[in-house]
């Protein structure tokens, strides 16, 4: 394995932590309240950093979402990236590639994913090939009310492990804005006989899935990075008895605890990503990098805002965005126990895959 980027992974990750960097900044963050950085959005399409995601790779979208969490910036980058561009250059046929990714390539189109479990989505079949009318509800979708089009998975109810993609514009839907945890701009999705366009075969959920579940653990590193940086930061000037807050036993012992776990999160979703991108099986890697971004990612941004005292209690205060956002990503990986049960169901069970299924 080696995980050292390429000198194209590496301009990408510089230049968008530039980008974040000036953007993103605690003060522009308070005033924008829970309102998406439609800016800042247009800064990294500009700077063609949206696009160059399928040159490169997951890897490559790992790094740049790392440095997104470090700010926690509020753009719809991991959700457009993993649900629209990736999914669809994966998945596509020639003619969806050629019609469907110029948009999100250049940012004129934004794409999220419709993804949740407990969705009750109805399939009515129609007389043209790979296009169906869908029906239900998904309870929320994050970053919905950005999005001009969404990836909606189906549960195939006569077997209960399978699941279809299909891909709708929003301009077909419904969408009742939902507040999350995080200042997320996300919605109930509602479905009432939308037009879509099937993407991909058997296998193209579980492979999307796994890259979701690498992309937001990259992204769950860097949140937890930038939360323990504030901590950092603070005990090393906040002084108690004449001395630093660093200087404590108990404060060093929490944050070397802390940093150990950001770099757990970091090496799981560096090999996952790796993998995917080499062409190898991931899902067990995406599932354990999944299971510390979650385990790991939330005594983290705990610590990042226990070891700031009484200002860690303040909901204004910068580092409560990192608990925020790494509260959220807890939740929507899935929690740690049931990502936990379903990677220890994959080790125990025979490996049976789909056919064409690579994870």
């Amino acid at each position: 394995m080696d995980f050292t980027p390429t000198t194209e992974q590496a301009a990408a990750r510089d230049l968008a932590a530039q980008i974040f960097g000036d953007l993103s900044t605690p003060e522009r963050l308070a005033r924008l309240g829970g309102a998406t950085d439609s800016e800042l959005w247009k800064a990294l399409t500009d700077a063609g950093l949206v696009g160059a995601v399928e040159e490169t790779g997951l890897l490559g979208l790992v790094l740049m979402l790392e440095e997104q969490g470090r700010t926690t910036a509020q753009v719809p980058f991991a959700v457009h990236c993993v649900y629209g561009l990736l999914a669809v250059a994966a998945h596509g046929s020639e003619e969806q590639r050629k019609r469907l990714l110029p948009g999100p390539r250049e940012g004129s189109a934004v794409v999220t994913g419709a993804f949740s479990g407990r969705a009750g989505v109805e399939v009515s079949t129609t007389d043209e090939p790979g296009r169906a009318r869908l029906t239900g509800a998904v309870p929320w979708v994050p970053w919905l009310r950005d999005a001009t089009h969404v990836l909606v998975a189906v549960r195939d109810e006569a077997a209960s492990a399978a699941h279809s993609l299909w891909m709708m514009r929003t301009a077909d839907t419904r969408c009742e804005p939902v507040e999350l945890t995080a200042p997320w701009s996300a919605g109930r999705l509602v479905l009432d006989g939308a037009a879509a366009e099937r993407i991909g075969g058997p296998a193209a959920y579980e492979e999307v899935r796994a890259v979701a579940r690498t992309a937001f653990a990259g992204l769950q590193a860097g949140v937890c990075a930038g939360s323990l940086a504030r901590a950092v930061a603070h005990t090393n000037q906040r002084e108690q008895f004449g001395m630093a807050l660093a200087a404590k036993q108990g404060v060093q012992l929490r944050a070397a605890e802390a940093h150990m776990d950001v770099e757990a999160i970091r090496v799981t979703a560096y090999e996952a990503a790796w993998r995917h991108d080499e062409g190898l099986a991931y899902r067990n890697q995406a599932l354990t990098a999944s299971w510390w971004a979650s385990e790991g990612g939330r005594r983290v941004v705990h610590t990042g805002q226990h070891l700031h005292g009484g200002a860690g209690a303040d909901l204004d205060h910068p580092v409560h965005r990192h608990f925020l956002w790494g509260r959220q990503m807890d939740g929507y990986l899935g929690g740690g126990p049931e990502i936990l049960e379903e990677l220890g169901g994959l080790l125990a069970a025979p490996e049976v895959r789909a056919e064409g299924e690579r994870v």
